[in-house]
């Protein structure tokens, strides 16, 4: 096969592949703790046109003659950037300010982490309310339980400080502790996690295992803002021109194919 042919499809499928993590950032700007994605690439195997040496004692020659075969992708990588808070209605909406992850508890048991703040109080088995996610996971405390409150407690009486410590107001205002504190996670490489439906993350060996902020020493600890939800950190104005960018380099590889085809076909044509 013409090298050409070849090296032109591998830019298409690559350039299809950043059109697809394109539409997802797209589609996904209005989703709370959403992290955008982005393509790298990487060139693929190089093929020596000539030897390394035209000489008979052997000696190498200063420029080598190689040619590429193309691309493909290499990684999509999360962009971890804090996004905006906007407020939302209820007291169980939560937003972090820093680089930490709320935990969930799957209903596979496994423990997945969120940026997502939007919570709700439901029912549990023992009478109490558990914090959790609209898919019913309950969010973990800062021990790794369920949160759980007293099914006595109102949510409007529920508040949370800047520590993810969860209290209530009493006759003077002043917050009296549940000792109940929100659980908040960090990774070494955050890039590493698995991105998993739901805006949420697990746990794989590239990331490292979470540290927790309540007891890991040393880390900048994040902050909690009750009554707001952390908005996706897409930028829609850089995904459209990543758009046209993906659209003109998948072009710019269609013209290449088209142009060897012709250039074989007339190829063909001689020996007539």
């Amino acid at each position: 096969m013409v090298r050409s042919l070849w090296s032109a499809a591998t830019g298409m499928i690559a350039q299809q592949t950043a059109v697809d993590t394109i539409a997802n950032n797209i589609s996904n700007v209005n989703t709370a703790g959403y992290k955008t994605s982005q393509n790298e690439f990487k060139s693929l195997l190089y093929q020596e046109l000539q030897t390394k040496t035209t000489t008979a004692n052997g000696d190498t020659k200063p420029i080598d003659s190689q040619v590429g075969l193309g691309v493909r992708p290499s990684s999509i990588t999360t962009i971890f950037r804090q996004g905006s808070f906007y407020a939302a209605d209820g007291n169980n909406n939560f937003a972090i300010d820093g680089e930490g992850f709320f935990a969930v508890r799957g209903a596979d048991g496994t423990i997945y982490y969120t940026r997502n703040g939007n919570f709700n109080l439901s029912r549990g088995n023992n009478g109490g309310l558990v914090l959790s996610t609209s898919a019913g996971e309950p969010v973990l405390d800062s021990k790794g339980q369920p949160i759980t409150f007293n099914a006595n407690l109102h949510a409007s009486q529920i508040v949370a400080t800047a520590e993810g410590e969860f209290g209530t107001i009493d006759e003077k205002n002043n917050i009296q502790s549940l000792g109940i504190q929100i659980g908040l996670f960090q990774f070494n490489n955050p890039e590493g996690l698995e991105k998993m439906d739901g805006s949420r993350y697990r746990q794989t060996v590239s990331s490292g295992n979470a540290m927790n902020e309540a007891t890991t020493n040393n880390i900048i600890k994040s902050s909690i803002k009750q009554g707001y939800l952390e908005g996706s950190n897409v930028q829609l104005a850089d995904e459209m021109v990543n758009l046209i960018v993906a659209q003109r380099a998948y072009e710019a590889n269609s013209k290449a194919i088209t142009t060897s085809d012709t250039m074989m076909e007339q190829a063909n044509q001689l020996k007539r």
